[in-house]
């Protein structure tokens, strides 16, 4: 049996060879149907002007030559879903539990770093609610407005943001911090494909994509700079201000396929919190030790063997008495690592105990 797409017949083979391929090479599963990897697969030689399945695989092994090769191809066949406060229940663990235990643990330190890894951080949206729960004020619910609390615990919700908007400058917030004592945050996102870091990078959203957030929210870490039509040749336009000109993906630019309405940008405060980078996280490229690491909705992509190594990894790069937080539907699958559960209002994280470095994973 094979499919027929844009005069390019693929073998069901062929199919399954690439599936392997992609498994080997970066770790993720291809569960999408075999009629739409075929459909862009097709649509993908057309684009490249290859003339077959099996050149296609050809360029694909040589992946090592070209990094961008395999980013490319994945580039609209992977399930790219993101959302600002998308997982509540870790942002609210981080704010009011974790964060109050990592200060109390370096208040002895002085000066010091607040390190957090977004890793899978997609078109950005995760790395900066981080940010923000981070900063002031904070979101009293999930993105989809429902609030029951008052976002970080430490301020009462009717309180009015500082005159600064709320968002500390390169820091924690006094009522975040829990204390007058000065924090270093770098924030750290990461992601396989290229299109959606640019799309993090530039930090530009439409209005829709933050109708769960509270106003008084959205005046503190985003500035309203118009809106956007697609050009002629494919980019997209600020029509106001000229605050922007990218060359947006239609795919991955965070607006979700529109082409026109209202956009916000994250404001210059908030956006020096974070650092993107491409990165491949089964072959990951060492970037230091972090307090907490973020690897939501990322493990599902990926073999079980994969899944292990990369938690294996995971374990490694966080510091002793570092945080591990995944998705409530994901479980760690490495029991021989040496985590402690915790749970908080609900949510359930995982700590590396202090005298990890004695144990596995060191």
């Amino acid at each position: 049996m094979h499919r027929l797409m844009a005069g390019v017949t693929i073998l069901e083979h062929e199919l399954s060879a690439l599936r392997l391929l992609v498994e080997r090479q970066t770790g993720i599963l291809l569960d999408c149907p075999n009629s739409v990897l075929a459909a862009h697969v097709a649509d993908y030689l057309e684009s490249q002007e290859l003339e077959s399945a099996a050149s296609l695989m050809d360029r694909l092994r040589s992946a090592d030559q070209d990094p961008s090769v395999l980013p490319a191809f994945l580039d609209g066949v992977l399930n790219v879903s993101s959302g600002f406060f998308r997982h509540p229940g870790a942002m609210n663990a981080l704010a009011r539990q974790v964060v109050p235990q990592l200060y109390a643990r370096k208040s002895d330190d002085g000066f010091c770093t607040l390190r957090i890894w977004s890793a899978g951080c997609s078109t950005g949206e995760e790395a900066y609610s981080i940010a923000m729960a981070l900063c002031d004020p904070v979101p009293a619910g999930n993105g989809n407005g429902n609030s029951s609390s008052n976002g970080n615990g430490s301020r009462d919700a009717r309180e009015k943001p500082s005159r600064n908007g709320g968002v500390a400058e390169n820091g924690l917030s006094s009522s975040a911090g829990q204390g007058t004592k000065d924090w270093s945050i770098h924030i750290v996102g990461t992601d396989l494909l290229p299109s959606v870091i640019e799309v993090a990078e530039r930090g530009l959203y439409p209005q829709s994509a933050l109708m769960g957030l509270p106003p008084a929210v959205i005046r503190a870490c985003f500035s309203k700079i118009g809106s956007i039509s697609a050009s002629p040749n494919g980019s997209q336009e600020v029509a106001q201000n000229g605050a922007t000109n990218g060359s947006g993906n239609g795919s991955a630019n965070g607006a979700n396929g529109s082409t026109s309405g209202s956009y916000l940008l994250v404001k210059p405060r908030l956006r020096s919190l974070v650092t993107f980078n491409t990165m491949n996280l089964t072959k990951p490229v060492y970037i230091g030790r972090f307090d907490c690491i973020f690897c939501m909705d990322v493990l599902p992509h990926l073999s079980r063997a994969q899944r292990i190594a990369l938690l294996e990894r995971l374990h490694l790069y966080l510091e002793p008495g570092g945080y591990l937080f995944l998705s409530q539907t994901e479980k760690l699958c490495a029991p021989n690592l040496n985590f402690r559960s915790e749970t908080f209002d609900g949510y359930t994280f995982h700590r590396k105990p202090l005298a990890a470095s004695a144990a596995y994973g060191r």
